[in-house]
Formats: C-alpha cells, structure tokens, sequence
C-alpha cells in the first residue's frame, strides 16, 4: 500500500466525532411487552395483514421469524400469542418517549430517530470534556460528569477499558500512555474517546432498562455508518465498539474499518438502497439478478460484498458516477457511494426537530384494481394521515389567545368531555398521492418483481385544517376532492391498473409563526394580546375625573396630616389597594364598561390638569406655560 494512497484515505477520514447509535430491541414487540409485563416470557408476535412484522425472542427461540405469514407461525408455535400492531399510535408514542429520554443525556440536541426503533447521539462535547478531566495516572477509577454544573452527577466508570465487545474481538488491554508521554498519538487518542463513549453508551443502555423496561442494541464508532454497522454484532441487548486502527500503515497495520466493512453485501450498506444496490451487482457479477427469483442463481444465492465491488477491476469514483447516476439521482452520488464501501460518512447527526419534513401513511395489497376498492382504501388512508397530522402537527394552545371556535377540541378526561385548545404548529403545503403498479405477467405466467413507485401531487387543501370538523368527513371530503382527482392524473385509464401500495403523503411542511426559536417568526398577534395581560396592572386610563366626595377630602387630609407627622404615606400601590376596599371611590359603568352619565355632572367647571392663560385662558399644563407666553409676547 503506497504512503501517497494512505494519506489520501487519512485525510478523506474525518474521526473527530463519536457517534452513538440506538437501535430498540424487537421495539414493536416491547411496546407491548411494557404495557404488559407478563408478556415477556411468552411467545409474543406482533401481526400486520396476514404476516408477522416482529416477534419477541422467545418467539424466535422456538422458531418463528419476522415476515413468517401468520398460518405458518400457527402451525411452528401454536400456543403463540399473535397482537394486531395496524394501528400504529402507540408505538409513535412509545418512541417519542423514549427519544425524549435519550435526548436528555445529550448536551449537544444533536439526536436524530431513524424509524420508530433507531436513534443516533452525536456526544463529542462530552467526550472531549470528561477527557480533559481524566487522571491520566489513575485511569481505572474514573468519574463520568453528566453534567458541566454539577460535578456530583455522573457515575464511576474504568477509562483503561472498552465496556462491552470491540471489533476487532482479540484486542489486548490497551491504556493510556504514562503521563510522561508528551503527546498522544492519533489512534490512541481516538481509542480512548472510543472507550468513554463505550461507557456512556452502558450507562445509557442500563438507564433506559430501568426507567423505561426496554432494552437496545447500541453500536459505538465515528461516524453514523459505521455506529449503525457495528451495533449488529452482538444482539440483543449489548453493544460493539468499532476500535482503531481506522486507516492502515505502511507498517502492514490493516485498517479495522475495511476489514470490517468489506465483509458486509453491498445491499446491507446504509445509504446504498435497493436500487442502485441492484446496479452494483449487475455490473460487478456481469449479469441481471432476477427479482422475482430473489436473486437466487441455481439454487445459490448471489451475494456481492462491499470487498467484491472495491476491488473490481476499474472501480473508481468516476465509474461509480457513470453507472449510478442520472435522472432521479444527486450529483456526485458515485463519490458518496466510493465513500460508504470504505466506511468514510460525514453526514451530521440532526439536531432534534419539532415538526417532521413530511408525514405519510401507507399500505400494501394483493391485488387494487376497482375503483370502488380504491376509494376505500383512500377513504382509510385519509383517516390515518388526519389523525397523524393533528398528533404530529398540532399543540395545546397556552390559553394566552381568545378562545377560537375552530380551536375548540373535546377530549374525554375522568369520564366527561373537557374542551381543549388546539393549534397548528405547522402546515404541509403538497399533498402527494403516489402508487405502485404491478407490471403485466410474462407469456409464462410469471410476473417481473418492480419496485418502480410513480407519484402525483397537489396543493393541500385548506379545509384540512380545521377543527370544527370530524376526522371522518374530513377524510370524505379529501378523497374526493382531492385523491381521487390526483389518482385520475396518475392513471387515467378506467380499469387494467393492478395496484401493489397506495401511499398518501403530506408535505412540504411551513412551520406557523410561534413564540419559540423553531418556528417561522413571531406570533405578533398573541405578543401584543400577551402584553396587553402583562401591562394592564400599570395601564393609565385617560378620562374625566368626577368630583371628591367629602370621605374623599377627609381621607387625602389624614393622608396628609400623617406625612407632615412624619409617619409613611401610602404609596401608589397602597392607594390602589385602599381603592379596592372603599366602593364609593370607584367609577359607576354600565353594562358595556363605558361611563355612565351620572359620572359626568359636576357644578365645578374647573379642571386639575392645568393653568388658564391670562390672555386666552386657554387651559395648558404648567410646563407648557412659559412657552405660551412667549407666544403672546412674540410680535404680529
């Protein structure tokens, strides 16, 4: 291996991150294995159509798997106990909470989910912080802090160690170089920030079984590919960190990274879909892979690993571009993807968002091919995207705005209805419809597997935001008036089309104006309605005073005597308070707020607001005086 070629690959690596990744053990099984604990120690599955999406693992100990149709699982375990997992709310709830739980562990906010199952910390600044607080001589007995401002928080841990499995499995202890050492070198300065995340990610892993009752599958590297890749090595309930060397030496040294990457099918990579996975291997292999025959070839089934594609002859960025690109595809998808084969990803983890890019519900059929089947199947797909949105898109209002009549929701709480305040924290501008056609079958009888999706969009309508409305004759009325049109652009025949999915998505999110830094601006309305709440105490009414009644004028001279004896007068706030308690001192109104009449009489023409001029008696406020009289001695 050439020095220029191995710097090349040093300088391309960007190892300066630690990334740890999450990946929810049999998640949807564990949803309700939480919610009933006795679950756990039976053959649980969790049904969707006629299959089995998951299973626990003692389902799986006694044979069953996931993807296993229904009628099979009976027959391999017939004391199985098989859940509905179509309604798909708790588990969007289960993993909300479980996000939220990991995110509180993060300094940095940078936690992104990946489905319902997966998550990815990016914790470089605490890394790198408990590693300048590191007792370099008395590694053994280390102390993790949680947090910057306090320093009890945080638990004991041993930083000479990885905690958990490595990859490589036989590594040697390895340990900080005596503090006499002047620096440390590149690999041993990531192997041990590698360990510390290994720690952080057992107290994490433990925390979450404690609190929560659900275990995960955690995976320890530099980047978010190779966190995910690594995590896989040891399920359930463990974790893997991938440790240095991550890029080779002149020496012979291999790279820990290629060696592990090269040995997984190119399809198996993160970022590399089924598609241009499928490209790949027909190039790499020289022939078409038969989807309807599961990519099986004589009975073998074909596998291409990332190795095989690396060093394929003539193999390069360039090719890779050339083959992979074109329309549909990014610029620079064969860099990215020359990247991925030899574990270099420098996407950044998402920092955590309220509102998500788009929401989408969608189902799969045997066979779609009448109109009427279709409407129904809108009609039900409508519903689920409804109530997804006002999940996903909608808060309880704070109470500061007037109640609204649209905003008005009815919740059952304690067994009656309880209004609730809604509003939207955003709104999807498109609406997009998209379909999967099964293609015509071959002369033989058999059917060519696709997987070509083809989609129609269209501005949401506005209606779907109301709150008046139930969830049903909303979903009614968007199926007619707006799917069932989309569906007439995308297929305009009258019949002939054989359905495999029908997707119904809502997109191209506009976040409304709010209060916090995420949204789209200022909430200028609700500012100025909060402010008026917050300055009325000190709001000064300009109006006509009626005249002092004689309590009046007894109360201002004890007032007075009490000041000139030296004694503490009321202030401001006190008069205010006094006024409260003495009713005559307050002004008649009626019905309206306005004055009442009788508030206006007075025999004293006189006002206490100024002076009259002497020349025009004009009534001016003291202050003002002067001036005025300088006008009048101004010469014509």
């Amino acid at each position: 291996m050439g020095q220029a070629h191995l710097e090349d690959r040093a300088a391309e690596r960007n190892d300066g991150r630690i990334i740890i990744h999450f990946d929810y053990d049999c998640f949807y099984a564990s949803v309700f294995e939480a919610e009933n604990p006795a679950l756990k120690s039976l053959p649980l599955a969790v049904q969707q159509k006629q299959i089995i999406v998951t299973c626990n693992y003692e389902a799986r100990r006694r044979g069953l798997y996931k993807l296993q149709l229904i009628r099979d699982a009976r027959k391999t375990c017939p004391d199985v106990i098989i859940v509905s997992g179509e309604d798909l709310t708790r588990f969007r709830d289960a993993s909300k909470e479980l996000y939220h739980f990991l995110q509180g562990y993060c300094w940095s906010r940078k936690v992104e989910r990946l489905g319902f199952d997966e998550v990815f910390l990016d914790v470089t600044d605490m890394i790198d912080y408990n590693l300048d607080l590191l007792n370099h001589s008395d590694l053994a007995y280390s102390f993790f802090h949680l947090d910057r401002s306090d320093p009890t928080i945080g638990f004991a841990y041993d930083a000479s160690s990885v905690s958990g499995p490595t990859f490589p499995l036989a590594l040697p202890r390895a340990s900080s170089p005596p503090p006499s050492t002047p620096t440390l070198t590149l690999d041993l300065l990531l192997h041990l920030r590698l360990k510390l995340g290994s720690h952080l990610a057992r107290h994490m892993r433990h925390q979450l079984e404690e609190h929560k009752g659900y275990t995960a599958t955690v995976g320890i590297s530099t980047n978010k590919l190779l966190a995910k890749l690594v995590g896989n090595l040891n399920k359930p309930k463990g974790q893997t960190t991938l440790v240095p060397p991550y890029v080779g030496s002149t020496g012979g040294e291999e790279s820990n990274v290629i060696t592990f990457i090269d040995a997984h099918d190119i399809g198996k990579i993160p970022g590399i879909g089924f598609k241009l996975a499928h490209k790949i291997r027909n190039h790499v292999s020289g022939r078409d892979a038969a989807f309807h025959a599961a990519l099986v070839y004589g009975g073998t089934k074909e596998t291409i690993t990332v190795k095989d594609v690396r060093l394929h002859p003539g193999m390069t960025p360039e090719l890779l571009e050339n083959l992979l690109g074109g329309p549909g595809f990014p610029k620079g998808i064969g860099r990215r993807i020359w990247g991925l084969i030899r574990g270099v990803d420098d996407s950044e983890v998402g920092n955590a968002r309220k509102v998500p890019r788009q929401i989408s519900i969608e189902d799969s059929y045997i066979r779609l091919d009448t109109m009427q089947e279709v409407r129904k199947e809108l009609k039900l797909l409508a519903s689920s995207l409804i109530r997804r949105m006002h999940l996903d898109l909608t808060e309880a209002d704070d109470g500061d705005d007037p109640p609204m009549k649209e905003e008005a929701v009815t919740t059952p709480t304690a067994g009656r209805n309880v209004p609730v305040l809604k509003r939207w924290v955003a709104h999807p501008r498109t609406l997009r419809l998209t379909t999967r056609p099964r293609p015509p079958s071959d002369p033989d009888g058999s059917r060519t597997r696709s997987f070509n999706r083809i989609s129609r969009s269209g501005p949401m309508p506005m209606f779907l935001f109301s709150f008046t409305e139930s969830v049903d004759a909303l979903a009614e009325k968007l199926v007619n008036e707006a799917l069932v049109p989309l569906f007439r652009k995308l297929h305009p025949e009258k019949s002939g089309w054989n359905l495999s999915l029908v997707n119904v998505g809502a997109t191209n999110m506009a976040q409304a104006a709010t209060d916090s830094k995420d949204g789209a601006g200022r909430d200028i309305g609700r500012m100025f309605r909060r402010q008026t709440d917050v300055l009325k105490e000190w709001k000064v009414e300009d109006g006509d005073v009626p005249p002092a009644s004689d309590s009046d004028d007894e109360y201002r001279n004890a007032t007075s005597l009490n000041a000139v004896a030296g004694e503490e007068g009321p202030t401001q706030g006190n008069l205010a308070a006094e006024s409260r308690h003495r009713p005559e001192a307050a002004l008649p109104t009626t019905q309206n707020g306005s004055m009442n009449d009788d508030a206006w009489d007075s025999e004293d023409e006189s006002s206490d607001v100024g002076d009259a001029c002497r020349i025009c008696r004009a009534v001016l406020p003291p202050f003002a005086m002067l001036a005025h009289e300088r006008f009048h001695a101004m010469p014509d």
